[in-house]
C-alpha cells in the first residue's frame, strides 16, 4: 500500500475522532432533555455509477416541543463510504456528517404513520475529487428531504433525497446528489 493511502487513512481516523468527540458533546448536553436514539444503515444512489453507505446514530431531542409539541429534533452524526466507477479501478470517499433533523408528522396512510423529515448540517470529505467532479473544498453542507415511514414504534423505512455542497463559498461547486433508502431502529 502506498503512503499516501495510509496518510488518507490516519487523516480519516483523526477526523473521526475530533467529530465524535464532539457529537459527543452535543449528545451528552441534549441527554437532560430526552432519551431516544436511534441506529440507522442507509443505502445511497448517486449520480451515474456512484453507490455508498451511510451508517447514522441519531439522537432525538425536545428543544422544539414548546412550538409544536407534533415537531420532533434530532442530531444525526454518520460516516458515510461512497464508490464511484467498476470495483478494480474505482474511486471512494469517506465522508463525516452532522446535521440537525427536524420532522413533522403528516398523518396515516396504508396502515402507516408518515413523517416529513428536513435537515442542513455539516460534512467533512476525505477527498475534494470524487466521481469526476472537482467539489473545491473538503467542508460540504448536507442538505437532506426526506419521507420516514414508520413500520412500528421502533423501526422506520426513510427515503431522502440528500444534497452535498459548499454554498458557493469556492468555485467550483458542482454538488453531489443522492438518494437514500434508510433502515432506522430506535431505543
Amino acid at each position: 500500500m502506498t503512503a499516501n493511502f495510509h496518510l488518507r487513512i490516519n487523516r480519516a481516523i483523526f477526523k473521526a475522532l475530533v467529530l465524535t468527540l464532539f457529537c459527543t458533546g452535543l449528545f451528552n448536553m441534549a441527554q437532560a432533555q430526552s432519551r431516544e436514539q436511534a441506529i440507522a444503515i442507509d443505502y445511497l444512489q448517486g449520480e451515474g455509477d456512484v453507490q455508498g453507505l451511510k451508517l447514522a446514530y441519531q439522537h432525538h431531542v425536545d428543544w422544539l416541543s414548546g412550538l409544536d409539541p407534533r415537531l420532533t429534533m434530532l442530531f444525526e452524526a454518520s460516516a458515510n463510504f461512497w464508490r464511484y466507477g467498476p470495483t478494480n479501478s474505482s474511486d471512494s470517499n469517506a465522508v463525516l456528517a452532522v446535521s440537525p433533523v427536524l420532522r413533522y408528522p403528516l398523518g396515516q396512510a396504508f396502515d402507516l404513520q408518515w413523517d416529513l423529515e428536513f435537515g442542513i448540517g455539516v460534512s467533512l470529505l476525505d477527498d475534494t475529487r470524487f466521481a469526476g467532479k472537482d467539489v473545491s473544498t473538503h467542508y460540504q453542507f448536507e442538505d437532506r428531504l426526506g419521507l420516514v415511514s414508520w413500520l412500528s414504534p421502533t423501526e422506520s423505512l426513510t427515503l431522502r433525497y440528500l444534497h452535498y455542497s459548499n454554498a458557493g463559498f469556492k468555485r467550483p461547486n458542482p454538488g453531489l446528489d443522492f438518494i437514500s433508502l434508510s433502515y432506522g431502529w430506535y431505543f
